[in-house]
């Protein structure tokens, strides 16, 4: 689990990210990485947010992939200088992707987009 200060709420910064943040899609996810020397008053934590659309699937698979996002992302945020936003947005081949696979290709997303 993310720790609170971690967690993105604001729908403004949702979209701040995905506007001005550089993207890395994959074939199960899109992240959006906004780096921490491009976000106003920096130097706060990591803040990390979840997009998981109903054409991902039911209640329960949306959660099931939230949740298997979160875990990913919880060993993949030290890894990024502080003050970072990242957004990651879940496609509808999330569902029937394992754990292996999201992890895989949240690190392709993820280098992708800082590499930018």
């Amino acid at each position: 689990m993310l720790a609170r200060g971690q967690r993105m709420r604001s729908g403004d910064d949702f979209r701040h990210t995905i506007r001005r943040g550089a993207k890395g899609a994959q074939p199960t996810l899109v992240a959006h990485v906004l780096m921490g020397t491009s976000v106003p008053g920096t130097g706060g934590p990591t803040s990390v947010g979840f997009v998981v659309s109903k054409a991902v699937g039911s209640a329960v698979d949306r959660n099931r992939v939230k949740r298997q996002l979160r875990h990913l992302m919880r060993d993949r945020v030290d890894a990024l200088p502080s003050g970072s936003r990242v957004v990651v947005r879940a496609l509808p081949a999330a569902h029937d992707a394992g754990s292996t696979t999201l992890a895989e290709h949240l690190d392709a997303a993820l280098a992708r987009a800082g590499a930018r």
